[in-house]
């Protein structure tokens, strides 16, 4: 990916169309780029596209992040152009961060990692009346969702006192959070940024195109519009067929119509006797082709190569060989995928290949820690810029460490049971490891390629003896936050004072649990949350709550003995030699080391045909087709303008429909 952000830079030397990646003169002071412009901003982010979002991705799995930053900058380019006001570069790159905060629903994992607090209230309401909670349920204590059975459940609303331990909770797990996440993430950037001066050769990348944008508030069109224009009508028409119609057809008629299956068309049971106990589809969502045209094309071509082998070589022979023994005719592709991962593919893949991965990781970092800094990086740790809005260590070390504490003590009262000292190893020592072998790898390569022990945090909930289901809805202080070292290298480079970030954090968590509960009880008093209404996360949902469980229930009294019979030791040796031996053969034939990881990508359980294929159509499009059409370089600048504005078109229409929906459902509910 580095290669990728330097192709960008370069590109810009032979092309006058503003085709280079500008960033703000040395001279340009540091100014605060939150304002009242950027409250607005916020406002309409939270308004009108946080609904969008939530309703996008619970019918296709996309939501508007990626697109909603570029929509959002563009628009208040225009209102400002009206206005006779230019924005600023340290106002866009606010902008950007703002809308990419508050967009991002994060249902579509069922994790709900985004969208508020309010995401995972929907994920845990869904999770305990879920059939893979039989047996379970009880024992999910009351502050993670009412009980079974509870009206709050049955009329599907939050306005209940049953809600407010929920919630209190999740409230103060998310202002936790924040200030954990901002503490150590600049302890993390004075280490890598001042101290060991790092390059961070991606960093330049958003901040530069949300300075061009600003830069076009003159009046003048630059490519990167041309380039969102044409992905923004591939979006509206897809949309028109992908969500228009299913989303409508929902209110206006009996049954939701669907022009293309979402999210893939299934095969499996198609291709039974050929193909026996193996998924086979393919994914109906365009964006999956088109993200081939930005994923690094040894990443896509490995992780496509592994794939088809699996689907018609191994799958297949494991069947024979009876290892894949829970498979039965008829299974479509979401059980034939728990079942074939129960059996075979969690032991060999999540857990024995990923440790390799894990350990060829740790290895890479501990080496580069040894340099004191990359060969592009200047020696020597540097002085702060005078009024970068900097502020002494011991003040964030001391916060960090105040909310660690405060999320190890909130543990404990949750779960007196568990060992504390598991907690406290995570908080003060997993957290600051890991996160800093990841800010170090952002500084010298541009990405995240940090280092993790697969399942650690399982691992450790299951050996640790402690028996119940609590610890694992408990807010353990397990984070990684060297993310935020990229934020605040790009708050530097547009001269944005830090004390904007933390503005802006503020106030993006309060819009988003405001407009979070607002929209996710209107989206929810619609229809049960999954159902066929929202038909992404009603077939993908189920699997993710199989696994979940899975591990919950393996810390209940007898759960061990079940764990034990699925955690295969045999095969999680034969993962680690199979990617150890994979990763030895293509080191001696000095193959692109992305092409070892692409194969592990490729073996792992959510790696499915429907996925791969279209993706590997797209890179091999983009890279011999309009990579030799457009000129390499060019290419690799217009791909993720490209891919931003389909998801802007889609987005929008999404959008309208859901605004739709919304009116229609409610106009029904109040007349009848």
């Amino acid at each position: 990916m580095s290669s990728t952000g330097s192709a960008h830079q370069k590109s810009g030397t032979s092309h006058s169309d503003r085709e280079n990646w500008q960033i703000v003169p040395d001279d340009t002071p540091y100014e605060h780029g939150f304002n009242v412009k950027t409250l607005w901003a916020a406002l309409f982010v939270g308004v009108i596209m946080l609904p969008g979002s939530i309703y996008l991705e619970l019918v296709t799995g996309k939501s508007f992040a990626g697109a909603a930053e570029w929509v959002t900058i563009i628009m208040f380019i225009e209102i400002g152009k009206r206005l006779f006001v230019k924005l600023k570069p340290q106002e866009t790159i606010i902008l950007y961060w703002l809308a990419s905060g508050l967009a991002a629903s994060g249902l579509a994992a069922g994790a709900a990692a985004g969208g508020g607090p309010f995401a995972k209230m929907i994920w845990y309401q869904y999770l305990i009346q879920s059939p893979q909670a039989d047996g379970l349920a009880q024992h999910i204590p009351g502050w993670v969702a009412p009980p079974r059975g509870s009206e709050a459940l049955i009329d599907r609303t939050f306005l209940t006192d049953v809600w407010l331990e929920p919630i209190g909770l999740a409230l103060v797990v998310a202002v936790l959070g924040m200030v954990s996440s901002l503490s150590l993430g600049y302890i993390l950037f004075r280490l890598t940024a001042d101290v060991e001066r790092l390059p961070f050769p991606l960093a330049p990348v958003q901040a530069a195109g949300a300075t061009a944008l600003a830069d076009s508030s003159s009046g003048e069109e630059t490519w990167r519009w041309r380039v969102f224009t044409v992905g923004t009508m591939i979006g509206l028409g897809w949309g028109l067929i992908y969500v228009v119609v299913p989303t409508v057809s929902s209110v206006v008629l009996t049954k939701t119509v669907e022009v293309v299956p979402i999210p893939f068309a299934d095969f499996t049971t198609r291709f039974r006797d050929a193909l026996p106990s193996t998924p086979i589809g393919i994914g109906t969502d365009l964006a999956t082709l088109l993200v081939g045209f930005v994923l690094p094309f040894w990443i896509v071509t490995g992780t496509f190569i592994s794939s088809i082998c699996v689907t018609f070589i191994v799958n297949p022979l494991l069947y024979d060989f009876g290892i894949l023994h829970s498979w039965a005719p008829g299974m479509s592709t979401i059980p034939t995928n728990i079942n074939n991962t129960i059996d075979f593919w969690l032991s060999f893949s999540s857990i024995g290949t990923s440790v390799v991965v894990g350990l060829i990781g740790i290895v890479a970092a501990a080496k580069a820690l040894r340099r004191r800094s990359s060969p592009t990086a200047e020696t020597g740790p540097r002085t702060p810029p005078k009024d970068r809005g900097d502020i002494r260590l011991i003040v964030p070390i001391a916060v960090w460490a105040a909310a660690t504490v405060c999320f190890i003590l909130l543990v404990n009262r949750l779960v007196p049971d568990f060992p504390l000292w598991i907690a406290i190893l995570f908080g003060f020592v997993w957290t600051p490891f890991f996160s800093y072998i990841g800010a170090r790898m952002i500084g010298i390569t541009g990405a995240p390629y940090g280092a993790s022990f697969p399942y650690a945090r399982e691992g450790s909930f299951y050996l640790s003896g402690y028996k119940g289901a609590a610890i694992w809805f408990a807010p353990v202080p397990m984070f990684d936050h060297s993310g935020m070292v990229a934020t605040f290298r790009q708050l530097e480079l547009t001269k944005t004072r830090f004390g904007s970030l933390v503005r802006l954090s503020v106030t993006s968590l309060l819009l988003l649990i405001l407009f979070s509960f607002i929209f996710y009880s209107l989206i929810w008093k619609l229809a049960p949350i999954p159902s066929a209404a929202y038909p992404y996360i009603d077939r993908i949902w189920p699997l993710q709550a199989t696994m979940d469980t899975l591990w919950i229930k393996s810390t209940l009294p007898g759960g061990s003995g079940l764990l034990g019979q699925i955690i295969r030791w045999d095969y999680i040796g034969a993962g680690a030699l199979t990617a150890g031996t994979l990763y030895g053969v293509l080191t001696l034939f000095k193959a692109p080391p992305l092409l070892f990881y692409g194969l592990i990508a490729g073996m792992g359980t959510g790696a499915w045909i429907h996925y791969t294929l279209p993706t590997f159509v797209g890179a091999m499009l983009g890279r011999f087709y309009f990579g030799k059409r457009y000129g390499e370089r060019r290419w690799l600048a217009y791909a993720p303008v490209l891919l931003a504005g389909y998801g802007c078109g889609l987005g929008l229409i999404g959008m309208a429909s859901v605004s739709f929906v919304l009116i229609a459902k409610s106009t029904s509910q109040i007349l009848f």
